[in-house]
């Protein structure tokens, strides 16, 4: 059976123009047939001028647009007919095995939940994000969709991360460390004292706390943590790379000297950048809810979205929600998920 991703075409900085293209380019990187939804003129006009095949590329025309300023729950309550409530009901309805989009992430998140729906048992999603360092890919879970969570939010941020890293990425048997201020057990705050436990008597792949230095030299495979943090290391990761770059090319273009250095080391430099560039996965996976959905950067243009809808394929013959449907089903972890959310509700 063909796979179909469903596009946001209206949502991200740059749509429709780098939404479309990236969807052009991806054709021949993809199995998958790919539906463009959105305001149908506008999106026939970017295809004007690029040769695709209109056998895979179609489109799903949707009146309204969710704005980067809006609120999302209004929105997704209120733009019945929005690009993105659209895909949401593409995704639910079967029409589509995945949707992707750049649009605003509030109204992604509330849209998955109150339209698709959580997987049966689980408390939260999770934004899950491929993390580059020393050694290639980590996982970052929640990168920021739960500012305030509690131990079993973690517990089952920890079970779809190692999901991900295992069937998406390829990583067998993933280590598992939970993000804190120290490498002791027992350091942290509540959150991090209470969360240390769990995933210890676990059957992750568990190796305790890791410090934020050690990120970037790739300590383990799934980073843990709530989304609060998560977003602050995603942030701050991609400000230092972005600062680094700029420093670094101010410093090669002092002197002559310099310049001849940095031509020789042209193509090193290159390969880092491409390392550590965003668009080279393009979007995170919303792990958690009844159908893939996928968050591109809102800033993507079109190599990002090409990369996404790569992505979203990979996941998608993963089968990532199925699998994380079964290991959240199985009694034995549903018992105890369950005892430990009544006991943390308790006090």
């Amino acid at each position: 059976m063909t796979i179909r991703i469903g596009i946001d075409a209206m949502g991200g900085d740059h749509a429709p123009e780098a939404v479309v293209k990236g969807a052009v380019e991806a054709l021949s990187l993809v199995g998958a047939d790919l539906v463009l939804i959105g305001i149908e003129d506008q999106i026939k006009a970017q295809l004007a001028s690029l040769k695709y095949d209109a056998n895979r590329l179609t489109i799903r025309h949707a009146s309204e647009v969710i704005e980067n300023e809006d609120k999302p729950v209004r929105a997704i309550k209120s733009k019945k007919d929005a690009s993105m409530v659209v895909g949401f009901e593409m995704l639910k309805s079967g029409d589509i095995d995945a949707l992707l989009s750049a649009g605003n992430t509030g109204a992604l998140l509330a849209g998955g939940l109150l339209k698709v729906g959580r997987i049966k048992g689980l408390d939260r999603p999770a934004l899950c994000l491929p993390y580059p360092t020393s050694k290639g890919f980590s996982v970052l879970i929640d990168a920021g969709s739960n500012a305030d969570c509690k131990p079993h939010n973690l517990y089952e941020f920890a079970v779809m991360g190692t999901i991900y890293a295992r069937d998406v990425l390829g990583i067998e048997n993933p280590t598992v460390g939970l993000a804190n201020i120290g490498a002791e057990e027992g350091k942290g705050n509540i959150l991090m004292v209470d969360t240390y436990p769990v995933l210890k008597a676990s059957e992750l792949n568990f190796i305790g706390n890791v410090e934020a230095r050690d990120i970037p030299e790739g300590a383990c495979d799934v980073i843990v943590c709530d989304g609060f943090t998560g977003n602050i290391i995603l942030k701050l990761s991609e400000g230092v790379a972005t600062s680094f770059t700029g420093m670094l090319k101010a410093q090669l273009m002092k002197t002559k000297k310099n310049m001849l250095l940095g031509m020789l080391l042209k193509s090193v430099f290159s390969e880092l950048k491409k390392k550590m560039d965003y668009t080279e996965y393009g979007g995170a996976p919303f792990l958690g809810t009844e159908g893939l959905i996928v968050k591109a950067h809102g800033s993507s243009n079109a190599k990002a979205i090409k990369n996404a809808i790569r992505y979203a394929e990979v996941c998608v013959k993963s089968q990532v929600v199925e699998r994380i449907r079964e290991e959240l089903g199985r009694k034995d972890l549903e018992a105890a998920r369950t005892a430990l959310a009544g006991d943390q509700d308790e006090n």
